[in-house]
């Protein structure tokens, strides 16, 4: 088992810093040893708080490449656009690869991403780091013992009242490649693929909106945005038909006129009983010609004198099971191959929208 674990960041903005770095440094043994961002200051201010005494910063990704051996993974942070080619670099290189999600911009990008993985023999994941809450791994395994039977109908919940992300470049859709539909509707779609244990789409139709992102001055969780940089879509939906006839509606919005909100969630319905996330996790079914409810408990606080301390995030939990892989070249959770539909089936509702056709996948 290799004890110490080298890791370098390309990206160190928003991601890099609310999630990725905070969780690799609370690990043992693990060690960020260099950092690579266009914006040279960002990178410094990363090693300062992140990084080991002697870690380097760099400017260029391939520099950062070329010049670090000894480096075991890297972890690519960059808007969506750059995910391909760069994670690419890093396994032809000889590193291992965690890409934030999305996988990638385009399927195309994400395939080559998937083929590079086989060519080199290195290990890529991409960062749905919701498949490591305690209420989706417990669900996940009540799906694999077939606790829901087949499951035929879901839905994929990503919907925000008001809450657009006004900075960096998500409202940007050469860097991003769409708005809330690539941005947080890809974690629901992905827990609700994964939940299902079905990637065989056949085929998808839907529609992407631009309809309050105009609004000037507008109620927004993060401040107003400024309308004539929103050049994304507000809300997106699709219904997506899969080869063995199940169906599952994806919702994704981050300003949408609605009081039912909630994201990374999935709704499914089996034939055996369903599930729901809206209130925690809540089973539901029929039992001896009566229908039930049974809300999971997953916290087992509620003695005076002792709560759990099971408090760590699904951050952590995605960050420990990575390095463990790389340390006992164990199989990562979020398989590149996965990942690969989720992108093709976002990219389908887009292309969809345009054309106002369905999109069949051959």
């Amino acid at each position: 088992m290799k004890e110490i674990v080298n890791i370098a960041i390309i990206g160190c903005g928003g991601i890099a810093n609310g999630k990725h770095m905070p969780s690799l440094k609370r690990l043992e043994g693990v060690h960020m040893v260099a950092f690579c961002d266009i914006i040279v200051e960002r990178a410094e201010k990363a090693k300062d708080e992140f990084g080991t005494s002697d870690a380097r910063v760099y400017k260029d990704y391939k520099e950062l490449l070329e010049n670090e051996p000894d480096v075991d993974a890297v972890h690519v942070c960059t808007p969506n656009r750059s995910h391909s080619y760069i994670s690419i670099d890093a396994m032809e290189s000889g590193k291992h690869v965690m890409c934030e999600k999305p996988m990638a911009k385009t399927y195309q990008d994400a395939l080559a991403m998937c083929e590079a993985a086989k060519r080199t023999g290195k290990k890529l994941t991409i960062g749905y780091q919701n498949r490591f809450r305690k209420e989706t791994q417990y669900l996940h395994q009540l799906c694999a013992d077939g606790e829901l039977g087949e499951i035929y109908f879901a839905k994929a919940h990503a919907v925000r009242r008001r809450a657009v992300p006004n900075w960096g470049v998500f409202l940007n859709e050469e860097e991003q490649g769409g708005g809330p539909l690539i941005d947080i509707g890809t974690h629901a779609l992905d827990l609700t693929l994964w939940m299902m244990n079905n990637y065989k789409p056949l085929y998808v139709a839907g529609n992407a909106y631009h309809k309050l992102a105009d609004t000037p001055n507008a109620a927004n969780a993060f401040g107003p945005w400024k309308p004539e940089e929103f050049k994304v879509e507000d809300s997106a939906f699709g219904f997506i038909t899969m080869e063995n006839g199940a169906t599952i509606v994806l919702e994704s919005s981050w300003a949408l006129n609605i009081l039912d909100t909630g994201e990374a969630r999935t709704t499914l319905c089996g034939t055996k009983a369903g599930a729901d996330m809206r209130n925690g996790l809540t089973i539901n079914g029929e039992e001896r010609s009566r229908l039930y409810e049974k809300n999971i408990e997953l916290n087992m606080g509620g003695v005076a004198f002792y709560d759990s301390t099971d408090s760590d995030l699904d951050n952590d939990r995605e960050a420990a099971h990575w390095i463990n892989c790389l340390r006992t070249d164990g199989e990562v959770l979020v398989k590149p191959e996965e990942a690969l539909i989720v992108t093709r089936i976002l990219e389908g509702i887009y292309k969809s929208s345009q054309t106002k056709k369905p999109v069949y996948f051959s």
